[in-house]
């Protein structure tokens, strides 16, 4: 399938290019120190990606340990409750070990640390899925693992905090400026500057410098592969559209990656938090402009003087400034559309999904699952299926807390 003059049935092999670029976007914009680290990490990876016993134990691991292939479900209440006509189905990474999506790409990343002779992985974490994935990857695989994450958000994810600490990890709290997710990066990144010889950065994301954006990707596009085949067997036909939230966008470029060359719809969903002043979204597609932050050129949202702004998003894995530099690229090729939903529009459909569905999806989950109730409703037929990315069992202290049970 050709879009806006890309070629999508050899799209794999073209993007990102050869210096990490999706068009424009990507690239490593670090010091050069770190870029010696970079460059070993990315010939490393491009080795062991082809390797046969690589490929083999991935795969086992995803069988045996990690609980793969993860269902898709069909919400026929929800559906029914919603619609006149249309199908809403789910791909289930909240049934993925640690439950979550992340550990799809943490497992690939500790195993490329072993085979680079790493004694250390180092992440960052919003939400706490993140943490939890390498924390977990880093035990299956013998190695030390220091997570670093802002107060605020281990004040919001106490549940994943514990996980981690149970796990091994060592959990560095970082109280910085806003003191989440992207003072996180900030602080894993300077951690890793002083260390890259002997252990390995983890990005919890599609995004930073060249080559996580496409390895994080790789990794991850075992849920667009599964749900494509899924979906069909279960169907007989592709999903009119589908769905995922983007913060920096590992589960959204994993589902989309099934789909891109075929004649589906694709909806990422931003956050929109309380709105759309700056300070109270997270929505950098929507609202941001091109700009380069933790390595990477992409669209981010600045405040007057051109730095990353404040953002944020009643889901601690969303609120991020900036987002991976191949969304920024399908943004502007016109590929994928990208939308919004508040907090409101969240936690309704948190409960929604909870009481209709038996599913507790976690708060970044329950963006995209509210856009597809929206969408859902514009349709009128067809079918939609949303990446439902972690279970929100890390999330449902906060919400009693703050809006109570509904």
């Amino acid at each position: 399938m050709k879009y806006n003059n890309i070629e999508f049935n050899t799209y794999f092999k073209n993007y990102p290019d050869a210096n990490g670029y999706f068009g424009k976007y990507g690239g490593s914009f670090i010091p050069p120190e770190l870029q010696t680290a970079m460059d070993e990490i990315t010939q490393a990876y491009n080795t062991i990606c082809k390797s046969r016993n690589f490929i083999n134990e991935l795969r086992r691991i995803r069988k045996e340990f990690q609980g793969r292939p993860t269902p898709v479900s069909h919400l026929a209440r929800l559906s029914e409750n919603i619609s006149t006509g249309v199908q809403i189905y789910v791909k289930r990474e909240d049934l993925n070990h640690t439950g979550a999506h992340k550990l799809n790409h943490c497992m690939g990343e500790a195993l490329l640390a072993k085979y680079m002779g790493k004694k250390k992985v180092i992440a960052e974490t919003g939400a706490g899925q993140h943490g939890v994935a390498l924390a977990t990857a880093a035990a299956y695989f013998g190695l030390e693992c220091d997570i670093y994450m802002g107060a605020v958000d281990i004040q919001k994810q106490a549940p994943n905090v514990a996980r981690m600490k149970i796990l091994g990890a060592n959990v560095i709290e970082v109280t910085d400026g806003l003191a989440t997710l992207k003072e996180a990066v900030d602080a894993a990144f300077a951690a890793y500057c002083n260390e890259y010889k002997d252990a390995i950065y983890c990005i919890g994301s599609v995004v930073g410098p060249h080559p996580f954006p496409m390895m994080v990707r790789d990794f991850q596009s075992i849920v667009g592969i599964e749900a494509r085949e899924q979906f069909t067997e279960m169907t007989g036909e592709l999903p009119d559209s589908v769905v995922a939230c983007v913060g920096g966008g590992s589960n959204a470029m994993g589902l989309f990656s099934g789909f891109l060359n075929d004649p589906v719809d694709i909806y990422g969903v931003e956050p929109l938090g309380r709105g759309t002043a700056l300070g109270d979204h997270a929505a950098s597609l929507t609202y941001g402009e091109e700009g380069i932050m933790h390595g990477f050129n992409s669209i981010m949202l600045k405040d007057k003087n051109g730095e990353p702004a404040p953002v944020y998003s009643v889901a601690s894995g969303l609120d991020y400034p900036s987002c991976g530099p191949e969304h920024a690229f399908l943004h502007d090729i016109g590929r994928v559309k990208y939308g919004v939903v508040d907090d409101e529009e969240t936690i309704n459909a948190f409960y929604t999904l909870s009481r209709l569905e038996g599913i507790i999806p976690a708060i970044e989950s329950s963006h995209a699952v509210a856009y597809a109730m929206k969408l859902a409703k514009e349709m009128n037929k067809g079918s939609i299926l949303v990446n439902l990315s972690g279970r929100g069992d890390k999330d449902m202290d906060y919400i009693i807390e703050k809006y109570g049970i509904r």
